[in-house]
């Protein structure tokens, strides 16, 4: 006898005696490159059919890979939207500490300026575009979205304000933002999807700075 198991079949390669497959776990070596890849795909999917018309299967076949893979690495769809949500997210968040690290009075400026420079980069775009359309037209994805944005930003930002409603300035905050970006990235009304960023930085940080700090 070799280390060849019965259910290999005669033209499978060897394997040493005592070993087998391991189920739904593909080679270390593969790991990263291929959730890699299914997140690349989600974001494209969510982006193109938002989240209700996204299914898990058709993630897979953009991927290249089996259903099952996509559910070993993240489980449910909800949960690789997440996952799609803090990839896609993770500028802001590395950028929010910046935001948070200055003068106080200044802070409205570089908040609009975080927010204004993710969406005017294609690379952060993109994703940005997948997670906001699928948030508007379905609960379960605007849940996902809100606890990302909630905890890992507007509380920290929240934080640093020492205001007892310093939670509802930061949500302000973050609503006059949000609805620029839906103009003029989004939903594309001129003449403000054409304006000069700093254009609009110059009229927004005011707004916000109020929001965050006025009376």
């Amino acid at each position: 006898m070799t280390g060849v198991t019965a259910s290999d079949g005669p033209d499978a390669p060897a394997r040493p005696s005592g070993t087998s497959r391991r189920r739904g776990r593909p080679p270390r070596t593969e790991s990263a490159g291929t959730r890699d890849r299914i997140l690349t795909a989600a974001r494209e999917e969510f982006s193109e059919r938002g989240y209700e018309k996204t299914s898990v299967r058709g993630i897979a076949k953009s991927a290249g890979v089996d259903s099952a893979l996509v559910h070993h690495y993240f489980g449910t769809k909800e949960q690789v939207f997440e996952a799609a949500v803090e990839v896609a997210f993770a500028p802001a968040l590395q950028a929010r500490d910046t935001v948070l690290d200055g003068p106080l009075d200044e802070v409205g400026e570089r908040m609009t300026r975080m927010i204004l420079g993710l969406w005017e980069n294609p690379v952060t775009r993109a994703p940005l575009l997948a997670i906001v359309r699928s948030a508007v037209n379905n609960e379960t994805a605007a849940g996902v979205f809100r606890r990302l944005v909630a905890t890992q930003l507007l509380r920290r930002i929240a934080g640093q304000l020492d205001l007892p409603d310093a939670e509802l300035r930061a949500e302000l905050a973050a609503a006059q933002l949000v609805g620029i970006a839906m103009i003029r990235y989004v939903i594309k009304v001129e003449p403000l999807a054409s304006a000069d960023p700093e254009q609009i930085i110059g009229r927004v940080a005011p707004v916000v700075q109020g929001h965050l700090t006025g009376r």
